[in-house]
Formats: structure tokens, C-alpha cells, sequence
């Protein structure tokens, strides 16, 4: 047997040499190689920063149509929900009353006239006889008087048939201004007077308003920020004073509508019901895409953040003691850092605090590399897709937390206390 196994040996050798060489055999005393991570180098800059506010749309003019007249409605003569022009006949109220009140106010001017030439004549006739002497003077006054009191029944026969042939004018019901209508809100054969029936309403949407509000702790982190220099707005532009961002409305499916507005007014005085101030966006809607009474994203454009960092979303995790970040020190180990965020551009969180010009923040590879000190190798982070998104269409970004961001381990926690 002893020849057997010395000559089986130099195979078994030959085996055990080839296990040892295979790959992921580990680095020379069995220790791991450092886990490849993702980093990105940041470096201060201008960032543009978007201001997002919840708004609701609102027509440019939005106008009750009522009946200006009591009567029966004969007829609607529009198509409900349809583009309308001003001064286009939508109601018939049965006009047989106001025609004959009309006519009787005709008539009565007619009168009135008739009076008129009368007294007119009769003073006519009466004034040689003044000068004569062959009537006396109050003969003639009186005369002249009733010449001037017919003219002044005239006129008022003259102003009632006016207002009959008003009131049988607007016994067909036209619209005020041109825009889309809504329903009927009376049916053929209803009663219908001033003051308690509304017909219809009619909505300019073109221009299309949007209506949003600023909260008392938001203007006020806002111009803080402005006059510290951490935030740089557009000038005035407008004559009302608005500022002049540019508005772009986010929809509720997350899509942003292809038509940039502006603001075209801001509140100078806190509501005090909503405790914050009202503002107002006007945005082109020629295609009619946006609906009076849809909620959107007010996203005001132009803002920037002067010689900021930004980090990408994914790079800030949760821990017990607040958002941190992994930095990876220059001899490639990992250090957590404590930071403070504030804003959200293209995707990426805006880093008021704990992180510098040039520090390498870890993005990718939280599962492999996650413990203080622990040794990495970076390498550059590539982006999904330029710009980033929010976690979730039609979502304002909000904090990591909230978007299932990793979480990181106690010991990171700890050491980033420190």
C-alpha cells in the first residue's frame, strides 16, 4: 500500500493547490477584499430650487347666468357644457306679458305726446292775447305751466316704455361672457324671477387661474433665507409687485402641463382663516387641458441656491439620531456624518450642513458596506437617470424616511453622535 499512496500523493497536492487559486478564494490570510460602493465627489455650486405648493385651478372669469325678469321658461337654447361667445341667446322666458306691457307703454307715450302738442297749441294761442291785454297774465302762466307738465308726463311715459321694452329684452337670457357653460339648473316650464334662480354658470378657462397659499413659517424661512444669501429669487417684474418666477403646474398623474404661467398675484395681508397668504398663478389653456376645480403642484421656477452641495436622494439614510450620510475618507473607510437637509433639486437633497466641497458620500452599496471604519472601494456613482425623480408621480419629495430610505445600523448611529 505504501507505493499506492506515495503515488497518489503529488495528485492530491496538485488538487489542493488549484482549490487554494481559484477565484473568490479570498485575499492572502482568508480576509475579504473590500466591497465596491458607489460615491459621488460633491462640489459647491448654484443649484435652482423649486417652490412646490398644493393649488387648485379656477376659471380666469367665472360668471352666474340669472334671469333678470319672474317668469315661465319657454326654452334653453345652448348645449350644456359647450363653448360659448358672449351675448349668444342661452334662455327664453315667455316673453306674451312683457310684449303687452310694452305696447301699453307705447301707448302711453303716444298719449303723453298728444298732451303735449295741446298745451302747446293752447299756449300758442294765448300769447297775443297776453299782450293785447284781452286775458290776464295768470291765464297765460297757467297755460305755459300746463305746456311744461305735459312734457314732463312725456318723458315719464317715455322712460316706463324703455324699461317695457328692457324687460321683454331680457326675456331671452344671453350670455354675459364667452366661455365654457355648465349645466341647467332650471328646466323648461319652471318659474324662474331675480332674485332666487340661477340658470347656469359660465367659466372663462383660458387663461386658467391656479390658487395656492404660502404658509406664515414658509415666507418667513423664505426671507430669512434671502437675506442671508442662501437663496437668490427673481427680481419684480410685474406692475401688481408679484415676483417673477416662472410657474409650471404638476397634474395628477404626475405629468407637468407644457404651458409655463406667472404669478400674477400675491397677498400682502395673512389670511387669517388659513393662516397663511394667498397667491395666484395664470397659466395659457387654449387646449382646455386643465378643468376649474382640479388640484395640482404650483412648482415656482427661477429661485437658486448660491454655492450650495446637493447630494443625491438615495445617499441619506435614516438613523436614531437624525439624516446622516456615509463619507468615505481618503483612506477609503467609511465615516458617518450627520446632515442637514433643506430643498429638493433635480432629484437631489439640498446639504446645509455636514458635507463639504469635495467629500465623497457613499450612494450605492449600503447592504455590503454599512459599519464605521469599514474599509471600501469606490468607485463613481452613475446616475439612473439624469435629474432624478421624487420617490412616487405627483408627489412632493419629502423626507428619506417617508420614501423607505435605508436605515442605518446602530454603530453608524453612534459613531456619527460623536
Amino acid at each position: 500500500m505504501a507505493p499506492f499512496l506515495l503515488a497518489a500523493l503529488p495528485l492530491a497536492l496538485v488538487a489542493c493547490g488549484k482549490h487554494a487559486d481559484a477565484p473568490g478564494a479570498g485575499a492572502p490570510g482568508g480576509a475579504m477584499p473590500p466591497p465596491e460602493v458607489s460615491v459621488v465627489t460633491v462640489t459647491a455650486q448654484d443649484h435652482a430650487v423649486e417652490l412646490e405648493y398644493v393649488g387648485q385651478t379656477a376659471g380666469s372669469r367665472e360668471t352666474e347666468v340669472r334671469a333678470r325678469v319672474a317668469g315661465i321658461l319657454n326654452k334653453r337654447l345652448f348645449e350644456e357644457g359647450a363653448t360659448i361667445k358672449a351675448g349668444t341667446p342661452m334662455f327664453q322666458i315667455d316673453p306674451a306679458n312683457f310684449q303687452t306691457q310694452a305696447a301699453s307703454a307705447e301707448a302711453a307715450v303716444a298719449v303723453a305726446q298728444a298732451k303735449v302738442n295741446q298745451a302747446q297749441r293752447d299756449q300758442a294761442r294765448l300769447g297775443p292775447l297776453v299782450a293785447e291785454k284781452a286775458i290776464s297774465q295768470k291765464e297765460f302762466d297757467d297755460s305755459k305751466s300746463a305746456a311744461e307738465s305735459a312734457v314732463a308726463s312725456l318723458k315719464q311715459a317715455q322712460a316706463q316704455a324703455s324699461e317695457s321694452r328692457l324687460n321683454l329684452g331680457y326675456t331671452t337670457v344671453v350670455a354675459p361672457i364667452s366661455g365654457t357653460t355648465g349645466a341647467a339648473a332650471k328646466s323648461d316650464g319652471s318659474l324662474v324671477s331675480p332674485t332666487d334662480s340661477l340658470l347656469t354658470t359660465i367659466v372663462q378657462t383660458n387663461p386658467m387661474y391656479v390658487n395656492f397659499s404660502v404658509s406664515e413659517a414658509d415666507l418667513l424661512r423664505i426671507t430669512k433665507q434671502v437675506g442671508s444669501g442662501l437663496l437668490a429669487v427673481p427680481g419684480k417684474k410685474s406692475a401688481n409687485g408679484s415676483l417673477g418666477f416662472s410657474v409650471n403646474v404638476k397634474l395628477a398623474d404626475g405629468s407637468i402641463y407644457p404651458r409655463a404661467g406667472k404669478l400674477n398675484f400675491t397677498g400682502e395681508r395673512l389670511n387669517p382663516t388659513t393662516g397663511s397668504f394667498d397667491a395666484r398663478a395664470e397659466i395659457p389653456n387654449p387646449d382646455g387641458v386643465l378643468r376649474p376645480g382640479q388640484f395640482v403642484r404650483v412648482m415656482l421656477g427661477g429661485a437658486s441656491r448660491p454655492n450650495s452641495i446637493s447630494v443625491p436622494q438615495r445617499a441619506v439614510i435614516d438613523s436614531p439620531m437624525g439624516k446622516i450620510v456615509f463619507l468615505v475618507t481618503p483612506d477609503n473607510k467609511l465615516a458617518p456624518r450627520p446632515v442637514e437637509l433643506d430643498g429638493w433639486t433635480k432629484g437631489e437633497w439640498i446639504v446645509t450642513k455636514g458635507v463639504q466641497s469635495g467629500d465623497r458620500v457613499l450612494v450605492e452599496g449600503f447592504i455590503k458596506a454599512h459599519e464605521p471604519g469599514m474599509t471600501v472601494k469606490p468607485v463613481p456613482y452613475v446616475a439612473a437617470a439624469p435629474g432624478g425623480a421624487p420617490a412616487a408621480p405627483g408627489v412632493v419629495p419629502v423626507a428619506p424616511s417617508a420614501e423607505k430610505a435605508p436605515v442605518a445600523p446602530a454603530s453608524a448611529a453612534a459613531s456619527a453622535a460623536k
